[in-house]
């Protein structure tokens, strides 16, 4: 199958036209799983990448409400410093589907116009990613989801 050539319009202007700065603070991309990256920093930090650091209490509530309710609540639970805990490298491990909704998470509070999540959810099993789809639908403006045959 051919890619296509796609054209996305954000309140009637392109990428171009809007400008590099803006359409990143109205976009957020979810890449692929080999593509994103867990930092060695706090849960936290990495769920709340593309806001005001350091994060006031109200970042910190709506980090943890989006990421329990796309089914991170048992890992948060785990967790001895709960958002405070480290992650990454050193620090906590995280599962595979676990990354993916912490990438997820990551772009639905950076309150964008648009999220594109780009295969997000293969790492999902069915219970998970019910939970998951409607998080993304309940809390975005507009969503492109895409995902491989």
């Amino acid at each position: 199958m051919e890619p296509l050539d796609v054209l996305v319009l954000l309140g009637g202007f392109d990428r171009q036209t809007t400008g590099a700065a803006a359409w990143r603070r109205r976009v957020a991309l979810v890449p692929p799983f080999h593509e994103n990256h867990v930092l060695r920093h706090s849960l936290a930090f990495n769920l709340l990448l593309g806001r005001c650091w350091p994060p006031q209490a109200e970042d910190l509530a709506e980090a943890e409400a989006v990421a329990r309710a796309l089914g991170l609540g048992a890992l948060l639970d785990r967790m001895p410093s709960g958002l405070h805990q480290l992650v990454g490298e050193t620090g906590w491990q995280l599962s595979h589907g676990e990354r993916a909704r912490v990438f997820v998470a990551r772009a639905i509070l950076q309150r964008p116009d648009l999220v594109l999540l780009d295969e997000s959810f293969d790492a999902l099993d069915p219970e998970t990613l019910e939970r998951a789809v409607r998080c993304v639908l309940d809390r975005t403006r507009t969503t492109v989801l895409l995902a491989g045959a």
